[in-house]
């Protein structure tokens, strides 16, 4: 990502409401895993969900994580996250094999994803589970994605047939953030018309009025996919394990 981007993204992504909810659904997804599951998280920027995985009972030992960011690294470094390394998420080698692996928001960033899901692939043990969220959707394109470096958004169905075709085992897939589809939608096609197309923080404005009202919005959103898949979202996710 733009280094002005970046900088943003550290100084909010703790508290704003859509990373905040992100690690949330993350947290509660794994409640029922051993607390000695070996976990890594690629893309883990300043390593708080590791730090919040470590609050949940998870072993320091066995918390993972990479980013290609040297900044993000030098963070999780201060947070005393010792097993976190500067690596390309596309050809991650580490020696250890892992039984969660947790992917968010960063196989978009990866010019050849199939190599990278190729990786993923072999780095997980059998009967170990995935977590893929993405960025869903061309149509929701934006200067967002650009000052993301991102490659592509992907559809739902395309996320789902790429982990396939990786031969990873399709446990569950959705649509994610639905309620605030229709007004982003809206609000990147209004941006993409204005001068604010130039803006190189993206779409990561602080709100504090609405940002716990928000959180507690797809809060809510999170509880009902234990139920429902939703048609569509900002984001695309799927589950998936390793036969």
């Amino acid at each position: 990502m733009e280094k002005n981007f970046e900088k943003k993204y550290h100084e909010i992504e703790k508290s704003h409401f859509w990373f905040k909810s992100r690690r949330k659904y993350i947290r509660d997804l794994l409640l029922k895993s051993p607390r000695n599951a070996r976990i890594l998280d690629i893309g883990c920027s300043s390593g708080i969900l590791l730090n919040e995985l470590r609050a949940d009972g998870f072993k320091t030992e066995n918390l993972f994580g990479v980013d290609i960011s040297e900044a993000a690294i030098q963070n999780c470094k201060k947070n005393d996250l010792p097993n976190t390394f500067v690596m390309n998420g596309e050809n991650i080698e580490l020696e250890e094999k892992f039984d969660i692996i947790i992917a968010s928001d960063c196989l978009e960033h990866i010019e050849n994803d199939s190599l990278a899901l190729e990786n993923w692939f072999s780095l997980l043990n059998p009967n170990g589970h995935i977590y893929v969220f993405v960025p869903a959707f061309m149509s929701l394109w934006s200067n967002h994605d650009k000052v993301n470096m991102h490659f592509r958004r992907y559809t739902l169905n395309e996320l789902t047939m790429k982990l396939k075709k990786a031969n990873f085992h399709i446990q569950k897939s959705s649509y994610w953030n639905f309620m605030l589809f229709l007004p982003v939608y809206l609000m990147r096609k209004i941006k993409n018309l204005s001068a604010s197309k130039n803006n190189d923080s993206g779409d990561l404005d602080k709100i504090p009025l609405a940002n716990t009202f928000l959180y507690d919005l797809i809060n809510t959103e999170n509880k009902l996919l234990s139920f429902v898949n939703f048609p569509i979202g900002i984001s695309a996710f799927c589950i998936a394990t390793k036969k």
